[in-house]
């Protein structure tokens, strides 16, 4: 075992630190030999001095370089490498004062002090400038103290020690003083830094930085005994033991890279520095009063045993204190674990877990900053709210956590997913071209579109994706409203699908704007105004209803065609509005023929009714003041929504039975084409059920189509329900609705939309609608 380890450690030393251990202990021997043999060549005690040292700035530098380490760091591994490499330079500058004449000597050039004097600045500069330490007045005031005590302590030292020399003292002996006494202010700024703590700076590399600092600033102590020996210098020793620490400490640095680091308060609270200090002067002051006789002895021990009393004391308290803040920072330990929660709560969503839009704008940001090319991307949930109104709102996070894990899963580690809010989340894709993005997108997009089973059920989410490209002068707010534009662009299209932004999309957009400014102003200009289809009993084509219909003409544009400003009304808002006049219109225009044709007026006036009226709070209520208004019956009005919007058991659906206590009629608008539930039928108060134009025009044939459209009529009838045929183009499609049993119907057939002056032409006929079935122009 004992090889094994022994091994372990060969194998943990670098090349470096083995080579500069090699010299150090070269230099050891060199000095020991040297203390009872001259050396005729002394220039080769020099040569390791100055390899050691330039080994040192190496293995700094190296250290420095190191990506994984914090900057703080970093810097500081610069500038001892700065430190050493200036070292060398003095090293040799010093070899020159010692060898350039005819014999050795021992002279210290001011150039080479002045070299050592910057060494030791920028070793006291750099580590002043790590973070933690240094941070109030009070903590100047102790370092000043401590340095005051140590530097008393040495000056006596070296005193004594002089004294005991018989004072053989010379003037480089006072310089090289001055700089040790630097050196010592060096020991302890580490030593300081060391109990504080800085961050991913390893401690005990800082402890082995401060040994090697404090052992080579002792070595200055030497003088008087290198005094008589020209060939050897205290450079000797202090020059190695420096710079072998300096490369161990850089090697454990180079370890300990990416640990994390211990807690710098759970460390020593006080410095023990000053009374290291107060023992060396009392044993100082002992050693001098031996001679002196028992009663100088008496006083020194007495004042020595006093201070030892008071140091221990002192220790005591600092030993409580220390234990104190000890509990202190365990408690701050369990505040920095809530801390980090709450930081996380802050930058995360909380129903997904995944980032939230604050974050994602912070990545955004810092992707901007980096430079480099990159992807923004916006997607949402089409019919989301389809699916919380049906389901139930359970369902709906169940859904919005199954999408963000799976948006999780298709995205490198590279990338970022994020939710905005609601059913739309961003992404951010790093580091890839436009079609690269593309392939990626599509993945996605297959991925978040695979079917699921949601509380019983199987489902097929569907997505819109808008995605733009990073440009130069972006912002974070840009890049989200370009991929917000896209987005849009894609579920106008039919959704489930991936867009990518264009600048026409913007011309677009701001024309969109314009239409919904103009639309706003259309009822004020009375732009807007009412047509009716008739609704006709097969076979004969009497007119048994009208359908309203709004139009818009428009005073630049002429007809605009509903198929555009419907849907706008729907996404900005303004449908609510749009739809209480042409409530409004419908029941004024059905009070006028009630009035005018008495029985013989229109059994049925159909208005569609959206989604958002339906959610407006109050709106039966404000049916049932506009019926009480008008005096009509209020079974002739009939309420046309469609099937999505009353899907489930939410507001809208309460509206539309609300609605059907009124007296109104409910007809199931476009039954077909959205996700169709039979159990619709039952859970909404449906009198009506119009068959849409995509079924019935595959009446005439053995198409699915055809199927489908006999087998609802068997419905209505089972249900007792009216069946309405919708888009009838042709007499074919009227002779076969009829021949499966269908007894009403609408479309070009039989009369397109018309004004109500024409209905009125029509009312005024004695059959009605024309034999024929078909109404082309009545005037």
């Amino acid at each position: 075992m004992a090889t094994v380890s022994a091994t372990s450690v060969l194998r943990r030393l670098s090349g470096t630190t083995t080579l500069t251990s090699a010299l150090a202990a070269f230099e050891a021997a060199w000095v020991l030999i040297g203390l009872r043999h001259e050396w005729a060549y002394p220039a080769i005690g020099w040569l390791p001095v100055v390899a050691i040292a330039a080994l040192a700035a190496y293995a700094c530098g190296k250290v420095s370089r190191r990506r994984d380490l914090a900057a703080a760091t970093r810097r500081f591994w610069r500038s001892l490498a700065v430190a050493c490499a200036v070292l060398t330079v003095a090293e040799i500058s010093n070899m020159y004062d010692a060898l350039h004449g005819p014999e050795p000597t021992q002279y210290i050039s001011p150039l080479t002090l002045g070299l050592l004097v910057v060494v030791v600045i920028v070793m006291i500069w750099s580590m002043l400038r790590l973070p933690v330490w240094q941070r109030s007045r009070g903590d100047w005031t102790r370092f000043g103290l401590d340095a005051g005590v140590l530097l008393i302590t040495y000056g006596g030292l070296l005193w004594r020690l002089w004294l005991h020399t018989g004072g053989q003292w010379t003037a480089q002996n006072a310089a090289m003083l001055a700089v040790c006494a630097l050196a010592i202010v060096a020991v302890i700024a580490l030593v300081k830094v060391t109990f504080a703590g800085t961050g991913e700076l390893d401690r005990k590399a800082l402890h082995i930085l401060a040994a090697g600092v404090a052992l080579a600033a002792a070595t200055g102590a030497l003088s008087p005994v290198f005094a008589d020996r020209p060939y050897l210098t205290t450079s000797f020793l202090a020059g190695p033991v420096s710079g072998l620490a300096t490369v161990i400490a850089a090697a454990r640095q180079r370890r300990a890279a990416g640990e994390p680091a211990a807690d710098p308060r759970m460390g020593q609270r006080f410095s023990i520095l000053p009374y290291v200090a107060i023992a060396a002067m009392t044993a100082l002051l002992l050693a001098g009063e031996i001679d002196d006789g028992p009663e100088q002895l008496t006083i020194a021990a007495s004042v020595a045993a006093i201070t030892a009393l008071v140091v221990v004391r002192q220790i005591s308290a600092l030993r409580d204190n220390a234990r104190l803040l000890t509990t202190v920072a365990a408690n701050l330990s369990k505040l920095r674990e809530y801390q980090a929660e709450l930081d996380h709560q802050i930058n995360h969503d909380a129903l997904t877990g995944i980032a939230n839009r604050e974050r994602f704008a912070e990545q955004v940001t810092d992707r901007l900053a980096e430079g480099g090319p990159f992807h923004v991307a916006m997607l949402d949930l089409d019919d989301f709210k389809v699916i919380n109104d049906r389901m139930g709102h359970g369902a709906g996070d169940a859904l919005l956590r199954t999408v963000s894990r799976r948006l999780h899963e298709s995205l490198r580690p590279q990338d970022a997913v994020a939710r905005q809010g609601g059913d739309e989340f961003t992404l951010l894709l790093c580091g890839l071209d436009d079609e690269a993005a593309a392939r990626l997108l599509r993945e996605v997009l297959d991925r978040v579109q695979e079917p699921l089973a949601l509380h019983g059920r199987d489902l097929e989410p569907q997505v819109s994706i808008g995605v733009t490209a990073a440009r130069a002068g972006d912002t974070p707010e840009e890049l989200l409203r370009r991929a917000d534009v896209a987005m849009y662009a894609a579920k106008n299209t039919g959704g489930g699908r991936c867009t990518w932004f264009d600048p026409i999309m913007d011309q677009l957009a701001d024309a969109d704007a314009q239409l919904a400014a103009d639309l706003r102003q259309a009822l004020t200009r009375d732009e807007l105004f009412l047509l009716y289809q008739p609704i006709v009993e097969l076979p004969h084509g009497r007119l048994a209803g009208v359908e309203a219909l709004v139009r818009w003409r428009h005073p630049e544009h002429g007809l605009v065609s509903p198929a555009v400003f419907i849907p706008l009304a729907e996404r900005n808002g303004y449908i609510v509005e749009l739809g209480r006049w042409i409530l409004r219109e419908a029941v004024r225009q059905t009070a006028e023929w009630e009035q005018t044709y008495g029985a013989n007026a229109p059994e049925k006036v159909s208005v569609n009714i959206s989604a958002r009226q339906l959610r407006e709070p109050g709106f039966p209520a404000e049916v049932a003041e506009l019926l009480r208004s008008s005096g009509i019956d209020p079974y002739r009005l009939v309420a046309e929504v469609t099937e999505t919007a009353v899907l489930g058991t939410g507001e809208a659906l309460d509206a539309v039975r609300d609605l059907h206590a009124l007296g109104l009629r409910i007809a199931l608008d476009d039954f077909g084409t959205g996700q169709s539930s039979l159990s619709l039928l039952v859970d909404c108060p449906v009198k009506v059920l119009k068959v849409d134009k995509s079924f019935v025009d595959g009446v005439t044939g053995t198409s699915a189509q055809a199927v489908i459209v006999n087998g609802l009529i068997g419905i209505t009838e089972g249900l007792r329900i009216e069946a309405v045929a919708e888009g009838v183009e042709t007499a074919d499609q009227a002779f076969r609705l009829h021949k499966m049993g269908y007894r009403l119907a609408q479309g070009f057939h039989f009369a397109r939309p018309m004004p109500a002056s024409d209905i009125d032409l029509l009312l005024s006929l004695p059959t009605g609608i024309p034999a024929s079935g078909k109404v082309d122009n009545l005037h």
